[in-house]
Order: structure tokens, then C-alpha cells, then sequence
């Protein structure tokens, strides 16, 4: 089907354009969770060391590198790569087929499996994280700097000690100052304190850039640092606990118009922006930048836009033909006020801007939870949120 051959071509331009082999085991009878948690570490050219990239699977510049018509060709050299892919897997995991298992292989707070998951690498993308909304964010601040921190701090130590050639850290816009001027410039990046529900996680992801420029200083050691927006799009973290706004307010209206009811609460004043860049997009920006990026300097990841929440939930009632009320709960924090980044650098530097329509971009994330939403596993405990 579609997604299969969406998946399938993914693998392609992996092999062809950057000499990765995949060493992913397809989970029977659901070809989109190829790339799915704990079992997508890439170990070849490129490491993505992450707990779940299944976001990351589909890259939207596909139909620029591959003609469609190929596509028998590609489901034959597919074909062919699965006896090798699973060989692979099964020798690196053996048969640790269930999440806790591959979680404890692949749990980067751990030392060993950082070394493990470098092994033989030219480049590292580190985009580990522990991470969640302001509820998740309030409820656990101890937990989200140190996993954070210990993960990335380990992951770059052992990237180096590897002498793997280049590392890409993905950091995140929770550690600019809580008033920054919009938009948010890299320069403006150390004139404040972070917004207070997101310091812990902000500066423990900051931490990671001044390890970045101390290495480039003292062992010429190349590793770059991108600052991320809020991220959105199919495959993302509907999980009430620990879900960002997005998720959470399409299954807040989604599940309100199912059952019919008659208000959704929704945190806040509605009077708080952000900037929101689209899952194609940021894995298309993360490619471009180990491609083409090597200074020390922070690079901002973002689609250039502004949007109130009030006109984002607007946005997702209409999308979503939600006819009942919102109620605005004013005592539940806006978290930081104003969110928006500045892209000229990633222009400049390594040529990237987003292509998704922010309104698209709704339409397809919402489309995908509508239809998945009834195989979406249970929520998660909130303390193995990582």
C-alpha cells in the first residue's frame, strides 16, 4: 500500500543518498512503524539516537530524489534487503522483542550503550530527549534535567572517544530567556533565564552547546547545535500525560465531537504564541545542516509563523467540526509568552526553509489521528516517559 512504498523509498534514499543500511526490523502487519521506538538506531553512516524517529520516517523531498515510477524496482531491492536487515537485527538485539527490552538496549543514560550505538559511525544525530508539555514539565523537573542532560553529555563524550567525524545535536527553543524579543535571534540565546516550567529541560539541552563549542575548542572535535521549534504531524505523542499542545488539542476536539460534549477546557488565557514546524520539514532542516553546516554557532529550525493558541484552537474546532464551547482555564499557566524564531541563519547557512502549510499540516496530523486513534497504544507511565 501507500505507506508501505512511502516507507519503502525512505529506506532507498537512506542507502543511495547517504549510504545508511537500515538496521530496522519491520514490525509484522504495520510497515509505518518501521522506524518505530527503541528499535530505530541506525548503526552505519548516520546514528540517529533517539527513543522513537518514527516522525522521522517519511522525508518529504523524496519525490525530488526518486522517480515514482521505480516503484516495482524498489519493492524488489527492498525484498532483497529484508534477509540482511533482519539478520542484522537479530544479532544486534537477539531476542529482545518486547519495548522493555529494547528500552533498557537502547536507554542512553546508560554509558555502555552510548559507546555501543557510536560504534563505527562517521556521523551522530542526537535527538534523544525526554519531553513533554507543561503539566509533564511541572510534574517531573528533576527527571527531564537530568536524563537530558546525562544522555546528551554521554552521547557527544562517546561520539568523540569513537572519533566519529561529525555530531548534530538537536537542542530545542525552550532554552532561549523567557522574554525573548521576537523573533528569537541565536545571538539572543544567553540574555535571560528560560521560562520557568521549561528551564530544567531547556538548560539541560543547553548545556549541550557550550559541550559542543568546548570540544570544537579544545579537541577540533565538529560538532554543530540546532534549535528546534515545537514540533507537529503524524506519528506524534497523543498522550494526554505528556503530550505537546498540538496532540493534546486535536484529541481534546477529536474525542469532543465522538462523544458529543457540550465544552472542552482548554489551558490558559489563549493569549501565549508559538511556532510550530512540521515533522517532514525539521527531518529535511536536521539532513541539510550535517550535510552542509560545520560552525560552532546555535542555528535556528523553524517555519518563520506566529500563532496565537486562541487562533490555533480556532483552527483545530474548524478542522476538526467541533460545534460546542471552549472554556479558557485561567488559572493553568500560558508557559513562555511569545515563541518565534528567526531563519534567516538556516537560509544562509545550509539553505533550508519549510515547505508544509501550517493549515496542511493540520489537516494531515489530524487525518492521522483520526484513523489511528483506535490502535494508539495506552498512556504511557509518566516515570518511563523517556
Amino acid at each position: 500500500d501507500d505507506a508501505a512504498l512511502e516507507v519503502m523509498l525512505t529506506w532507498i534514499v537512506l542507502k543511495e543518498k547517504f549510504g545508511i543500511m537500515p538496521m530496522v526490523r519491520p514490525m509484522k502487519g504495520d510497515w509505518m512503524q518501521a522506524l518505530d521506538a527503541y528499535d530505530a538506531v541506525l548503526l552505519s553512516r548516520y546514528t540517529f539516537s533517539t527513543i522513537d524517529v518514527s516522525r522521522f520516517a517519511v522525508i518529504d523531498i523524496i519525490d525530488e530524489w526518486y522517480d515514482l515510477t521505480l516503484l516495482p524496482f524498489v519493492r524488489e531491492l527492498f525484498l532483497g534487503w529484508n534477509d540482511k536487515i533482519d539478520s542484522e537485527h537479530e544479532a544486534l538485539v537477539g531476542n529482545a522483542g518486547t519495548v522493555a527490552d529494547r528500552q533498557a538496549l537502547n536507554d542512553l543514560r546508560k554509558w555502555e550503550n552510548c559507546t555501543r550505538v557510536v560504534k563505527d559511525c562517521d556521523i551522530v544525530i542526537h535527538l534523544a530527549a525526554k519531553v513533554g508539555g507543561i503539566g509533564f514539565n511541572q510534574a517531573f523537573p528533576a527527571q527531564l534535567f537530568y536524563d537530558n542532560a546525562i544522555m546528551g553529555i554521554q552521547m557527544i563524550e562517546a561520539a568523540r572517544q569513537e572519533n566519529v567525524s561529525k555530531c548534530v545535536i538537536v537542542g530545542t527553543i525552550c532554552a532561549y530567556p523567557k522574554f525573548t524579543p521576537v523573533p528569537f535571534k541565536e545571538e539572543d540565546l544567553w540574555n535571560g533565564y528560560p521560562e520557568e516550567t521549561n528551564a530544567p529541560y531547556g538548560l539541560a539541552k543547553k548545556m549541550l552547546l557550550v559541550q559542543s563549542q568546548a570540544y570544537r575548542q579544545e579537541y577540533g572535535f565538529n560538532s554543530i547545535y540546532l534549535l528546534p521549534v515545537n514540533l507537529y504531524g503524524p506519528g506524534d505523542n497523543f498522550d494526554p500525560s505528556s503530550s505537546h499542545v498540538i496532540p493534546a488539542l486535536i484529541k481534546k476536539f477529536t474525542e469532543a465531537v465522538k462523544d458529543d460534549k457540550p465544552y472542552v477546557d482548554v489551558w490558559g488565557t489563549g493569549l501565549a504564541s508559538r511556532e510550530f514546524l512540521y515533522v517532514d520539514d525539521a527531518a529535511r532542516g536536521i539532513i541539510l545542516a550535517a550535510e552542509r553546516y560545520n560552525k560552532p554557532g546555535p542555528v535556528n529550525l523553524g517555519a518563520g509563523m506566529e500563532i496565537t493558541i486562541r487562533d490555533l484552537v480556532d483552527l483545530i474546532v474548524e478542522l476538526t467540526g467541533y460545534s460546542g464551547k471552549v472554556q479558557w482555564d485561567k488559572t493553568k499557566p500560558d508557559g513562555q509568552p511569545k515563541r518565534s524564531l528567526d531563519v534567516s541563519k538556516a537560509i544562509q547557512e545550509f539553505g533550508f526553509e519549510a515547505k508544509m502549510p501550517f493549515r496542511k499540516g493540520l489537516e494531515k496530523t489530524i487525518e492521522w489521528y483520526q484513523e489511528h486513534s483506535g490502535i494508539l497504544p495506552e498512556p504511557a507511565n509518566l516515570e518511563n516517559h523517556c
